[in-house]
């Protein structure tokens, strides 16, 4: 009788088992996955041209006008030409001159003497002199050389 209730058991076992097929796992997921980026339409303000930087006649128009330094040091910016500038400039106590100046990436380039320089925007603690400390609105030949707006 105990051999009997064994092979029922076994075979009872096996039925149920044989219903229980294993169950196949999902296939994983796709780990490739696209994004299509739609481009945002940005309107300009009212009274506001939409001008591309980096097509517009004078890069740094706004810049326009003197500026002034240390010791009566200063620049005057006159835009000529579509990307090009006049640059009056008071440089040190011995250096006054006027430069030809053109659109750059971050400013207005210049050639003073043998140098290659460029008038890129900061602030008067980036200029390093004492006396722009604090001014916001700057712009920086180099270090010790610099102009604000009062």
């Amino acid at each position: 009788m105990m051999q009997k209730s064994t092979i029922l058991a076994s075979a009872i076992a096996m039925i149920l088992l044989a219903g229980c097929e294993k169950a196949e796992a999902p296939a994983p997921a796709d780990t490739k996955s696209t994004t299509e980026e739609v481009p945002v339409e940005t309107v300009p303000a009212e009274g506001t041209e939409a001008t591309d930087p980096a097509t517009a006649p004078h890069r740094f128009a706004d810049w326009a006008g003197k500026w002034t330094g240390v010791e009566g040091m200063y620049v005057t910016i006159t835009p000529g030409e579509p990307g090009k500038y006049k640059l009056e400039m008071q440089s040190d106590l011995d250096t006054k001159g006027t430069y030809d100046g053109n659109d750059s990436e971050h400013g207005i380039k210049f050639k003073r003497g043998t140098e290659e320089l460029s008038l890129h925007r900061g602030n008067g603690d980036e200029t390093g002199l004492k006396y722009l400390a604090g001014k916001k609105e700057c712009l920086i030949v180099k270090d010790g050389e610099g102009y604000c707006r009062d």
